[in-house]
């Protein structure tokens, strides 16, 4: 009777040992060496457009207006991408959609995603001519389709081709690359916002590429609490006619403690993660440069910024944000840079020898 009760004793004690290690948090592997990762906000003004890399694999998410296709044609021409390996169409309006012509003349395309197959509108027809002239074809994703591209996992956390609002149909992508992770919201408003923070999905991310190009129909407080975002990018154009990005949307990421890039201010954003932390590159010089407001403010010139690069290729050098040599630097050669000083000598950067970095 003692045996028989010793053995109940041991099972129960592996069972409850096998349901705790289930719950437990499971430790995200780090990428394999030589993996490599960055996301490439494109300035295309009042639009979005975003290329993401990822040992050797390339996606294009979203292409700007018909007007920026010769735009991201070179974009990608001069980075020698002949081939995406994923498309995704976030949803039909031209400001995401119309740039893409650009994008499928410069490369073949693998799959290309789109939260519709049909959509009233010439740009969607000729976005749609351009996939069928490869061969390929629209598919409409489904809530928690996950693949890879190299090492990083992207997951469709919402889609919804029924929805009455165009804007709400938006695919909504994360993607997860080692530690580090990116949301990339689209167009989606807040329905959609409180829908998902009520979903199994994890939305908690490193980096938010905030939603509908800074309108107050997007980043609620409640979503922005649920993705406790580290950084923020806004891809807006500058002196645009609709306000974005609005006051109530810096507003709420002032608040959140939130670092805020935006293209209309920095140009083109290049974020770089090696799967434990992430480091950025900006276009061009703003007062703001990864400051918690978003908006330009004299006193807080540097902060954020912990090195300045020069790009020529006769210098490569960086410097100290205050260093006498950046006043002297050409704009088209300055470029800003947060990360560490490790980080710019692998990329071929000397210290300056005047500020000694």
């Amino acid at each position: 009777m003692k045996k028989r009760f010793n053995k109940s004793v041991a099972l129960i004690l592996v069972l409850s040992f096998l349901v705790l290690w289930g719950c437990a948090p499971q430790q995200k592997p780090l990428p394999e060496e030589g993996s490599s990762f960055s996301v490439h906000f494109i300035d295309v003004g009042q639009a979005d457009a975003a290329l993401i890399l990822c040992d050797g694999k390339a996606m294009m998410i979203d292409g700007g207006n018909s007007e920026d296709s010769n735009l991201i044609y070179s974009y990608l021409s001069k980075r020698q991408i002949t081939h995406l390996d994923y498309m995704v169409a976030t949803h039909p309006h031209e400001d995401h959609i119309g740039g893409l012509a650009g994008a499928l003349n410069a490369a073949t395309v693998g799959t290309v995603y789109c939260p519709v197959t049909e959509y009233d509108s010439g740009v969607f027809r000729n976005f749609k001519k351009y996939v069928e002239k490869q061969g390929a074809a629209i598919t409409v994703p489904r809530k928690g389709d996950t693949f890879e591209l190299g090492n990083a996992v992207c997951t469709v956390i919402a889609v919804d081709p029924d929805a009455e609002d165009t804007n709400n149909t938006s695919i909504v992508l994360r993607i997860e690359y080692g530690k580090t992770s990116f949301l990339f919201t689209a167009d989606a408003e807040r329905a959609v916002e409180l829908e998902l923070v009520d979903s199994r999905y994890k939305l908690e991310s490193t980096v938010l590429k905030v939603g509908h190009h800074g309108s107050d129909t997007s980043t609620s407080y409640v979503f922005l609490r649920e993705i406790m975002p580290e950084y923020a990018v806004i891809s807006v154009g500058a002196d645009n006619d609709y306000g974005h990005p609005t006051g109530e949307v810096l507003s709420r990421l002032r608040d959140a403690d939130v670092k805020v890039l935006r293209t209309d201010k920095h140009g083109t954003v290049v974020c770089t993660s090696d799967g434990k932390t992430v480091s950025f590159q900006t276009e061009k010089y703003s007062g703001d440069v990864l400051g918690v407001t978003g908006e330009s403010d004299a006193e807080t010139k540097d902060d954020g910024i912990d090195y300045v690069l020069n790009t020529k290729e006769s210098s490569m050098k960086f410097h100290y944000p205050d260093c006498s040599a950046v006043e002297k630097m050409s704009p088209k050669n300055r470029r800003d840079y947060h990360g560490t000083r490790d980080e710019l000598i692998k990329q071929g950067y000397t210290p300056c020898g005047i500020c000694k970095p």
